[in-house]
């Protein structure tokens, strides 16, 4: 145990030397000799005062959401046996930001204490799904990363949500909603830090418990471990962490996944520090100087003030982003789900049944479009369209069609080009919940096009739909460049894609501090995928890539049944593996990039439709792909009109609408597939 006591050591001088440069820094001139005075009880009141009621405040705050973070954390990755379980990748903080954001749009008043309970309780139910959606502590890595990222795309879908349908009631959320570790005194620290302390002396309890359970269930449950109630209570604790933290600051990014991956890492050096009883508090002071260390070099680097426009959260998730795609290179996983259905005889009723449902889906993706066109604040006829179609309709008329008409488009032909990439994307990845956004192609998608239109003065729809392909090209070569270890593994593409996901979120996020203040809420309904306000000239784009790369994608058709099986069958015909593989992956970039520049970042609809299509016409691309295509018109279209008319005169955004039903229908697949 020296060695341990020695580690522990060495943690709390880093711990104290990133605190006492944390106290420097603000935007008052109180230096380290300041800090000396104030120590030795010479400095001057205004000194003091500036320590108490500002620094000292954020301080703790830090602290005490770092040692909460990473506590639970550690936690986490126990009761999983699972090195990339954390608070942000079970959906546990986006568990507690959307309850606390709900309770908050309807008006119901909650004390600051009583609002750490709402958070427990979103995020213990956030929590609990996953894991028993994963599978719990027998869950792959890829299996239990893939269910706690699409429920907590569907609770930031939640949030979203009533951020803009309660902008009021919610006043003040989005910037705690980024994490932000600015108080306005010691009331919050003094609320949750007995709580965060208590817990994580109840947390030591486990602590034996915790070392067995890494055995394995059956050899923890023969050396008298109660492995359920063991799960249960760890569960508990950690979740209650994160409410704390949640309420405190928002949702800090991923310091619950990189604070105890760096103290398993001292492990292989040290081996003692394995052990639960050093483990947990290690993880915990370690998680503290990783919140404080990036505040701190946040505003040393951008200064005082710049840095106050900077969240916390935003800043951490940048960091965990990096260390979780670190940690999925390293990862092995034995393959999550099911695959994609294979190619099956194109059957006499087979033919038949697909030329059925294609007639449907066309006969529904025309009648979804015209369904859009009268729908709205104000209702048109069908007798309206077609004056309007021959040039003869009335003004007012005419305004509404020629406002409604691209955005129908829009929805119409990028939720075909969504389904589609998905549709190449799966076979790739050979895993039938893998999907664009997940592979972090939308989120550099959107974090090109971002950047362009917070950069740009007035940017044309050409200028934001080539940022989007190079953001979109950039995240895919990344993605592709760091999973490759001498061939590509589809299980470690999938996490490190949501590692550049999440990376491109918080760039994103970052970039919407720093734009015009009157046009964040423009952006920030765009980038929840919405189509208001669209242009003939947002639509070429998307256009033109399906023209280009539909052709393309049925020439491969046989080639992508090839991939979907396995990586030796392609081989084995004379396909060129990883040519096909990158020619794939830059059509789904290709098509999810001018998806993202003509609706902005919409989730699900890669993922359904795909599936959907397999469902219907089994799993020859040959079918799949029109069939997907269709569905995705068909979603997107409608998910488009409900948000027109659900809350008039007020908007819904389309990815919004599809998420809310997408999540759920990801979450029953994960499910139906655990055997």
């Amino acid at each position: 145990m020296l060695g341990a006591a020695s580690a522990l050591l060495a943690v709390v001088v880093a711990l104290v030397a990133v605190v006492s440069w944390h106290l420097t820094q603000g935007t008052t001139a109180v230096g380290a000799g300041d800090l000396l005075d104030v120590v030795l009880g010479r400095a001057p009141g205004s000194t003091v005062d500036v320590l108490v009621d500002s620094r000292l405040p954020r301080m703790l705050a830090g602290l005490v959401v770092g040692v909460a973070l990473g506590v639970a954390g550690a936690v986490f990755q126990s009761l999983a046996r699972n090195a990339l379980a954390s608070p942000d990748t079970l959906a546990v903080n986006a568990g507690a930001v959307a309850a606390v954001t709900t309770v908050a749009a309807f008006g119901i008043s909650v004390p600051f204490v009583g609002n750490t309970f709402v958070a427990f309780g979103g995020a213990l139910l956030a929590a609990g799904l996953v894991l028993l959606l994963a599978g719990g502590g027998s869950a792959s890595t890829t299996r239990l990363i893939l269910a706690g990222s699409a429920l907590a795309l569907a609770l930031d879908a939640v949030g979203t949500a009533m951020l803009l349908l309660f902008d009021q009631e919610t006043t003040g959320l989005f910037a705690w909603g980024r994490g932000t570790l600015s108080q306005t005194g010691l009331d919050g620290v003094e609320s949750m830090g007995p709580i965060v302390a208590v817990t994580v002396l109840a947390t030591l309890l486990l602590a034996r418990r915790l070392d067995l359970l890494g055995l394995g269930d059956d050899a923890a449950s023969s050396l008298g471990v109660p492995v359920l109630a063991t799960r249960v209570l760890g569960t508990v604790l950690a979740v209650l962490l994160c409410a704390c933290a949640v309420n405190l600051a928002g949702p800090i990014g991923f310091v619950g996944l990189a604070a105890p991956a760096l103290v398993r890492l001292a492990a292989r050096v040290v081996p003692s520090v394995s052990r639960h009883l050093v483990l947990l508090p290690m993880a915990g002071l370690v998680g503290a100087v990783l919140v404080l260390l990036t505040d701190a070099v946040v505003r040393a680097v951008l200064g005082a003030e710049q840095s106050l426009r900077v969240p916390t959260g935003v800043s951490t998730t940048m960091v965990g982003a990096v260390a979780l795609v670190v940690l999925a290179r390293q990862a092995r996983d034995a393959g999550p789900t099911r695959r994609p259905a294979s190619a099956r005889p194109g059957a006499l009723h087979g033919r038949l049944r697909f030329g059925v449902v294609v007639a449907v889906l066309v006969v529904l993706a025309a009648t979804a479009a015209v369904v859009g066109l009268l729908a709205g604040y104000s209702w048109f006829l069908v007798g309206d369209v077609a004056n309007w179609l021959q040039g003869d309709a009335v003004p007012k008329i005419r305004l509404g069609l020629d406002e409604r008409a691209p955005r129908v488009v829009a929805a119409l032909l990028a939720g075909a080009a969504l389904a589609l990439a998905g549709t190449t994307t799966q076979a790739v990845c050979r895993n039938p919940l893998a999907e664009p956004s997940i592979l972090g192609v939308t989120g550099g998608a959107a974090a090109g096009a971002v950047i362009v239109v917070t950069t740009v003065g007035s940017p044309s729809s050409a200028q934001i739909a080539l940022a989007a392909a190079v953001g979109a090209i950039v995240a895919m070569v990344l993605v592709y460049a760091v999973t490759w270890r001498g061939g590509l593994d589809p299980d470690r593409l999938v996490l490190v894609g949501i590692g550049v996901a999440a990376f491109g979120g918080a760039l994103c996020a970052l970039l919407l501090v720093y734009s015009d203040p009157f046009n964040t809420p423009a952006l920030y309904t765009w980038l929840s995928g919405s189509t208001y306000g669209r242009s003939w000239g947002q639509v070429v784009p998307v256009a033109v890539a399906l023209v280009v790369t539909v052709p393309l994608a049925l020439l491969l058709h046989r080639e992508l049944d090839l991939l979907a099986l396995d990586d030796e069958t392609p081989r084995l015909v004379g396909i060129r593996l990883e040519r096909l593989r990158i020619v794939a992956l830059a059509v789904a970039a290709l098509l999810a990039a001018t998806a993202v520049a003509a609706v902005g970042t919409v989730a699900f609809v890669g993922l359904v439709a795909p599936h959907a299509a397999r469902a219907l016409v089994a799993g020859r691309h040959l079918r799949v792909l029109p069939v997907a295509m269709l569905l995705g018109m068909v979603l997107l279209s409608v998910a488009d009109t409900v948000g027109r008319v659900a809350i008039v005169p007020a908007e819904l955004p389309a990815g919004l609408v599809v998420a809310v039903v997408g999540a759920p229908y990801f979450l029953w697949l994960l499910y139906r597939s655990r055997a």
